[in-house]
């Protein structure tokens, strides 16, 4: 029986939570999540962990925020200015955001705050600066 290598495609179930429990996301009741191993498609961490692994094993990793999405960065939460805001955009509390960076690349944003002239949004990945625990199960390679 061949293991999961670099290249390789692989489909998984999985169960993401945070340190306290709390269940962020999972393949329950989907199917499986498919992606090439090595290739940058999931977090780092996420690819280690099914590295090695033979169709059929299971396993439970914590996976450091280094190796997640990263530590938290203070200045992607910025303070702007509802005139900067079309029109017809009514901003709400836990709104998604999506702004044009310089480089022309899209950045994701989420509403933090509201007020009276103002917005706050933070660009952080909403997992950013947290361990994540999977339990993962390899169904298929190939």
């Amino acid at each position: 029986m061949s293991n999961a290598k670099t290249g390789d495609n692989v489909k998984i179930h999985y169960t993401g939570t945070l340190n306290d429990g709390t269940q962020f996301d999972s393949s329950a009741g989907r199917e499986p999540l498919e992606f090439e191993l090595g290739s940058g498609q999931v977090i780092p961490g996420f690819d280690k962990a099914v590295e090695g692994m033979a169709v059929g094993d299971q396993k439970s990793v914590n996976i450091p925020a280094e190796d997640a999405y990263g530590p938290r960065h203070e200045q992607m939460i910025q303070e702007v200015p509802k005139s900067a805001l079309p029109d017809d955009l009514v901003p709400e509390e836990g709104m998604a955001l999506r702004a044009q960076q310089p480089n022309g690349q899209a950045l994701n944003l989420t509403v933090t705050a509201v007020g009276d002239d103002s917005i706050t949004v933070d660009g952080n990945h909403p997992l950013a600066g947290q361990a994540l625990n999977f339990d993962i199960e390899l169904v298929a390679i190939g």
